[in-house]
């Protein structure tokens, strides 16, 4: 089987691939490597991708999924039977201040991309959605079920575009699709605009460490290696779309669409992930506690029964584990 990922080079996309690695397929990885943070750590990534991938060949493409003569020319050269879509532009706070970034990137380069999908007649598209669709909802835990009509930021929104689109496609042309509903991944080669990045990189050099909603937030922080377990079995799984949606158009066609939650299934008070970074690190926080930020939600809480189901999905890292493992990668990287 010929799997693409997009944003290889990414957090997720990394640590994706390189399990991949470990299973009969044949993967490649295309990334723009843009500088929305540092691009030393994507190139990093890469190059560790390339030296993990000796038993097989590994092709890397550097191509921006927004510019659609590129990807046409690397498809004209290269099919697929599984897409993984990750490449997009993240962070919820950006989007305030780059608009147009996300609009580039997770509107326009989706659509570049399911549209070869459709026209490669690929097995199956499964790409990145994000915890953040749920917006201010306040029923917990947050289920697939749930309406997600009222994004509160332009990122969420674009996600939540993605999901709309790809819904379309299924009905439309027949393309199975799966949404994965990311929430708070974190974990060893994270970006550095992400909580514990931030917060390891400040407490390190003793500087104030910002708190937004005076510390009030939950989140349901999600281990890398727990997304990767819970993304792998989706690729070639055949019970994926046996309850899936009936299609308007016809009473004997189904749409092959899902959408699943993929987080650890439990929240955890965001003082409370401050103090295990702190017992790791051995080094009290200087903290700065600010209102709630604009875009931000309180609390985020995932139901995960229906992956549980699908392919028993049953995430096994709790925080301590995963702070630890995250500043030990961090100390290695940056010869702290």
């Amino acid at each position: 089987m010929k799997i693409l990922v997009t944003g290889c080079c990414g957090f997720i996309g990394y640590h994706l691939t390189k399990n991949l690695f470990l299973h009969d397929f044949e993967v490649s990885g295309i990334d723009s490597i843009n500088d929305y943070y540092d691009p030393k750590l994507k190139k990093a990534r890469l190059q560790s991708l390339e030296e993990s991938s000796s038993k097989q060949n590994f092709l890397f493409k550097k191509l921006d999924i927004s510019n659609s003569n590129e990807l046409d020319s690397f498809f004209k050269e290269n099919s697929f039977d599984v897409i993984i879509h990750l490449a997009a532009q993240a962070g919820v706070r950006y989007s305030i201040e780059n608009p147009f970034s996300y609009i580039k990137n997770n509107l326009v380069g989706f659509s570049n991309l399911i549209e070869i999908a459709k026209k490669k007649s690929v097995k199956r598209f499964i790409y990145a959605s994000t915890s953040s669709v749920y917006g201010a909802n306040k029923k917990l835990p947050f289920s697939e079920e749930d309406r997600v009509d009222h994004p509160i930021q332009l990122y969420a929104a674009t996600k939540r575009s993605n999901e709309l689109v790809a819904h379309s496609y299924s009905s439309l042309f027949g393309l199975p699709t799966i949404g994965l509903r990311f929430f708070t991944v974190y974990g060893p080669w994270g970006r550095p605009d992400m909580a514990l990045f931030k917060f390891t990189k400040n407490i390190l050099k003793e500087k104030p460490i910002e708190i937004f909603n005076n510390g009030k937030h939950s989140r349901d922080f999600t281990y890398i290696d727990d997304i990767v377990s819970g993304i792998v079995p989706l690729i070639n799984n055949q019970s994926v779309f046996n309850n899936i949606i009936p299609s308007e158009n016809s009473n004997d066609n189904k749409i092959p669409f899902k959408i699943f939650n993929i987080g650890r299934g439990k929240p955890e008070k965001l003082e409370d992930f401050i103090s295990v970074i702190e017992k790791e690190l051995g080094i009290r926080a200087i903290k700065k506690y600010l209102p709630l930020q604009s875009g931000d939600v309180t609390d985020t809480y995932a139901d995960i029964s229906e992956l549980n189901k699908l392919v028993g999905y049953n995430p096994s890292f709790n925080i301590e584990v995963g702070v630890k493992n995250f500043i030990n990668w961090y100390r290695d990287f940056y010869k702290i």
